[in-house]
C-alpha cells in the first residue's frame, strides 16, 4: 500500500472514473473489467502509465509506485490463474467456512435461504 492518502476532491475525483469500484482515503479497487484491459493493453506492448492515463487516471494522482504496483499484482494473478486470478476474490466469501458436520435441518435451512 501506498503512503499517499487521497484527498477528498480526489476521492471524488477517482469515484466518478467508470473504472473504479470504490475508493477511499488509503486505497483504490478497480472494476475486474479494467483489469482485463490493462493485461490485454500490456500484452501487446503498452506502458503501464500509458494505460491508466488513457483510461482516465491522473497519474499525479495515483502516483507511479501505485500504479507498477498494481501492474506486478495484476501480472502475477494473470500469469499463475489466467483471466480468473483477476477477479476480485473478496466478493464470494462471506465470512469463515464451517469446519462441523451440519444436521439435515441446518442444510435445508441454507438450501431455502
Amino acid at each position: 500500500m501506498s503512503n499517499k492518502l487521497f484527498t477528498v476532491e480526489e476521492i471524488e475525483d477517482l469515484s466518478q472514473n467508470p473504472h473504479v469500484q470504490s475508493v477511499s482515503s488509503k486505497g483504490i479497487t478497480y472494476t475486474d473489467n479494467f483489469k482485463e484491459i490493462f493485461i490485454a493493453s500490456y500484452s501487446s506492448g503498452m506502458l503501464p502509465r500509458e494505460i491508466f492515463e488513457t483510461h482516465g487516471f491522473r497519474v499525479e494522482v495515483l502516483s507511479l509506485k501505485r500504479i507498477h504496483a498494481a501492474q506486478s499484482r495484476w501480472t502475477k494473478a494473470y500469469q499463475i490463474d489466467g483471466i480468473i486470478g483477476l477477479k476480485d476474490s473478496r466478493k464470494g466469501n462471506s465470512g469463515r467456512p464451517i469446519t462441523r458436520n451440519l444436521t439435515l435441518e441446518e442444510k435445508n435451512a441454507r438450501l431455502k435461504a
